[in-house]
């Protein structure tokens, strides 16, 4: 079990969402799927993140794995 994510990519995912709709973001960052869990986890101490939309619109998920404000970016990529 790994302690610390994989950097996936050092800058966001921008993506548009739905209100009301259910996104789940990949918190250890071996996803294919980048930046959404597509299972990869298993074997780890990660699980995903569940984000839910309040409204319809373009959010930035972290690429990094290394924000303080999980799942979205807080622009910690920028000190790697």
């Amino acid at each position: 079990m790994s302690d610390a994510p994989q950097i996936a990519q050092k800058a966001p995912y921008p993506v548009e969402v739905s209100a009301g709709k259910s996104y789940f973001w990949c918190a250890c960052g071996r996803s294919s799927r980048q930046p959404f869990c597509d299972g990869s986890h298993k074997e780890t101490g990660f699980e995903p993140v569940k984000y839910v939309a309040e409204k319809d619109g373009r959010v930035f998920f972290c690429g990094c794995k290394q924000t303080g404000n999980a799942p979205l970016c807080d622009g910690t990529h920028k000190d790697l």
